[in-house]
């Protein structure tokens, strides 16, 4: 149920259906060990069922290589003083901070020109980097109500380097700032200053697809209650997850959740989908790049 201002709102929802739960995942970056390290770099993995999240701290001229990457996947540059140079089949570009950009598959390099953060998301396609996840033994067993991921249609000119600044002004009536590619579908959400308003929160649920919460800056709690059915085995208790950044949190469908942020200072959050959201794709005007890339035949959605 969103606030009547929330621009969701106008979403069309349905009463969840499904009878077994999985568990919401939280993997906090700021509190674990990361899983590759050395003198020019820190870097954490953490996954859900379609998609992997990796948060780097990273010194200028470190270059991360995907040889035979499967398919698209997303670069995003936080902050203005970072920049990294992306070398595909689309040749080599420099791509400066407040950006993300989506490499297209088979061989890329990214070298990091000038040090700072970057959070890199890749399907669970990429097989070699699911053992990388903190949380990787969660999905030994595939979660329920999530669909088998399909990418959404390649673009006629076919897939190329492209990026996007992520400074774009808030807009009445639009929820965030969307980018899609046949992959990912990543908001950037406004930055919250202060603890949210507790009488604005807007608790929702999602049919049939997780949604991957990153904190960037600031902490959130996140609130998760799932269904009761008439099979009292299957219930479980409430979350109300306090995750500082940087961390992720995997919330899996149908289970309603709000996040709430809860410090004094910037609270920055990054909503992550894989793949694109049907719903969002279909609001005019949400998705900024949305002539870039095509939809799939929503005759059946």
């Amino acid at each position: 149920m969103y606030d009547q201002t929330d621009p969701r709102a106008s979403l069309v929802t349905n009463a969840p259906t499904a009878t077994e739960f999985a568990a919401a995942e939280y993997a906090r970056f700021y509190d674990e060990p990361p899983q590759a390290t050395s003198d020019t770099r820190r870097q954490w993995y953490a996954r859900g069922q379609n998609f992997i999240v990796s948060y780097v701290d990273v010194q200028a001229g470190v270059e991360f290589v995907r040889e035979m990457q499967p398919d698209e996947y997303v670069v995003l540059i936080p902050d203005a003083a970072t920049a990294v140079e992306i070398t595909s089949s689309s040749g080599s570009v420099a791509v400066p901070g407040q950006s993300i950009a989506f490499v297209p598959p088979g061989r890329s390099t990214v070298r990091v020109t000038r040090p700072g953060r970057l959070v890199l998301m890749f399907t669970t396609q990429s097989v070699d980097l699911c053992t990388m996840c903190s949380n990787a033994s969660a999905y030994d067993v595939a979660h329920p109500n999530i669909p088998r991921f399909e990418p959404w249609p390649v673009p006629p000119e076919g897939l190329k380097l492209r990026h996007y600044s992520l400074n774009v002004p808030d807009e009445p009536g639009r929820f965030g700032r969307i980018w899609r590619c046949t992959t990912f579908m990543v908001n950037f959400l406004p930055a919250q200053h202060g603890p949210r308003d507790v009488t604005k929160l807007s608790p929702h649920h999602h049919d049939s697809f997780e949604q991957g919460s990153f904190s960037l800056d600031g902490a959130f709690t996140h609130h998760i209650r799932w269904p009761w059915t008439p099979n009292m085995n299957v219930w479980r208790p409430d979350d109300h997850e306090y995750c500082a950044s940087p961390s992720l949190a995997v919330i899996p469908p149908p289970a309603t959740h709000t996040s709430m942020a809860v410090a004094k200072g910037i609270n920055q959050l990054i909503d992550i989908f894989s793949p694109p959201r049907f719903d969002f794709s279909k609001k005019p005007g949400w998705v900024l790049n949305e002539f870039d890339y095509p939809m799939p035949d929503v005759s059946n959605f």
